[in-house]
């Protein structure tokens, strides 16, 4: 049958629904959408065909949208979702229901996954909401449809119905991640990696998924707890350098991968396997991987002879106060020292840090603030929390009463940016916003890194200056711009 996976329009921007944080990015950023096009793989190994349409990528307005659904008459539909975005994305799936009152039309992602009922009450005309892991209940709703049978036999789904929405159960997590599709085949068939850009990575890049699921327990992390299930699993070394290969080969104007996992680096020796896979391999291209701040130095410096250009860390706080509050199991001591094995190593560092967390004041964020300039990361993030639904954190907000809204048109701004609807004692959500829009104004104006930064584009015009110089051009109006 024909289905249409769609990455609705949102804003008439880049806007990274995939992303842990769905916003228009100030660098520019737009992410893969990985996870849909997962489910596009499985759907075209069952044998259905595909149409798949990332808007946001590809700049495909509403009105382009329903012109192409129009033409292509699918017999259901498959919408991604964010928080953010979500009324919008209901918008969308309203207007499709519109030109096709019988076909079935469901939503995914992790806000819907959070809040089926709620959604699907706010949204009757859906056929329902896919729960969690999508990948091999799409290909199996789209069978069942096809083959005139009952939905209510599909575990995962929330339905509408008259009533109440109905809960067929939940579906098991797919224990083995060798045995999907790989999206270097996908992407191949739908994509283009210059409609995609990622600030940390050379451009243009490719996205991949090792793992999903994480083993610690750090209270907003979205994708563990409303994706993932919270259970860690893993792909192969070897399942992953036949795909790292691929990329090369179907992509040769790829200039770096980035592995997005939640934690590349859970466990240091499947670190050094896939490591010491690249190097057998021979592979020469860069790549770029999201850490924790345990990973050894001889996993690091095996990585940096595979190709490792960078490494992504969320050190988060510089107070050990505000990292014990959000769960995070590591301390300011282990950050320290991360960054001193990765100078060691020769990597590159973007450290991510948050303003927000429980317990925050003033002080905790000039403590973070002195550490991110102490640890010296060759780039930075500051972003404001951003609690999302089905997160511990945004559970024990909510009861707390620290959230200023449920109205999510209002978690970005305007120009749909990240805003912040946290308020804590002492602390707005303005006074969040605005100390993350200083400390990055602190940390990159510093003269030291200045320098540092046209240095290192003079002596790599063609790799570090080139995405350093794409990143700043979008990035430079917020830098030295308050927020009004």
């Amino acid at each position: 049958m024909k289905v249409a996976v769609i990455n609705p329009p949102f804003m008439d921007g880049k806007f990274s629904r995939s992303s842990r944080s769905p916003a228009i990015v100030k660098s520019g950023t737009m992410y893969w959408p990985f996870w849909l096009a997962y489910a596009v793989g499985t759907l075209e190994k069952s044998g259905h065909d595909v149409l798949f349409l990332d808007c946001p990528a590809e700049n495909i307005t509403r009105k382009d949208l329903l012109v192409k659904l129009e033409k292509a008459s699918p017999e259901m539909v498959v919408l991604d979702t964010s928080t953010p975005s979500i009324h919008s994305d209901r918008t969308v799936a309203a207007a499709i229901r519109e030109i096709f009152p019988e076909i079935a039309i469901f939503l995914v992602g992790t806000h819907v996954s959070a809040l089926p009922e709620k959604v699907l009450i706010s949204a009757p005309f859906l056929t329902g909401v896919v729960a969690g892991e999508y990948d091999l209940t799409i290909p199996e709703i789209a069978n069942v449809i096809e083959s005139g049978g009952e939905l209510k036999q599909v575990s995962g789904l929330w339905l509408s119905n008259q009533d109440e929405p109905f809960f067929t159960g939940d579906r098991e997590l797919i224990s083995d991640l060798n045995s999907l599709p790989m999206l270097a085949d996908v992407y191949k068939r739908h994509l283009k990696p210059e409609n995609y850009f990622f600030a940390a990575a050379r451009f243009p890049s490719v996205m991949m998924i090792t793992s999903r699921g994480c083993p610690f327990k750090c209270s907003y992390c979205v994708w563990p707890q409303v994706l993932h299930g919270g259970t860690y699993r893993s792909r192969s070394a070897q399942n992953v350098v036949e795909e790292f290969m691929r990329v090369q080969e179907y992509f040769p104007q790829v200039q770096e991968i980035v592995f997005e996992d939640d934690t590349f680096s859970v466990d240091s020796g499947r670190v050094a396997d896939i490591s010491d896979a690249l190097i057998a391999a021979g592979n020469k291209l860069p790549w770029t991987a999201n850490t924790r701040a345990n990973l050894s130095l001889e996993a690091m410096k095996k990585m940096r002879k595979a190709g490792c250009r960078m490494i992504i860390v969320g050190y988060e706080s510089g107070s050990q106060v505000i990292l014990n509050a959000v769960s995070k199991g590591t301390t300011v001591e282990q950050n320290l020292s991360f960054a001193k094995r990765a100078k060691q190593a020769r990597l590159l560092v973007h450290g991510c840090f948050m303003a927000g967390n429980p317990g925050e004041t003033r002080e905790t964020l000039a403590e973070t603030l002195e550490m991110a300039i102490q640890l010296k990361p060759d780039t930075a993030q500051f972003f404001p929390i951003m609690a999302y639904p089905g997160t511990r954190l945004y559970q024990q907000y909510l009861s707390s009463g620290n959230l200023s809204t449920e109205d999510y048109t209002k978690w970005l701004t305007d120009q749909g940016l990240h805003n912040c609807v946290v308020n804590l004692p002492g602390l707005s959500s303005e006074d969040l916003v605005n100390w993350c829009d200083d400390a990055r104004r602190k940390f990159y104006l510093r003269p030291g890194y200045l320098v540092y930064q046209a240095i290192q584009t003079l002596l790599h015009p063609a790799t570090e200056g080139r995405r350093t110089i794409r990143a700043f051009s979008t990035f430079r109006k917020h830098l030295f711009r308050k927020r009004s």
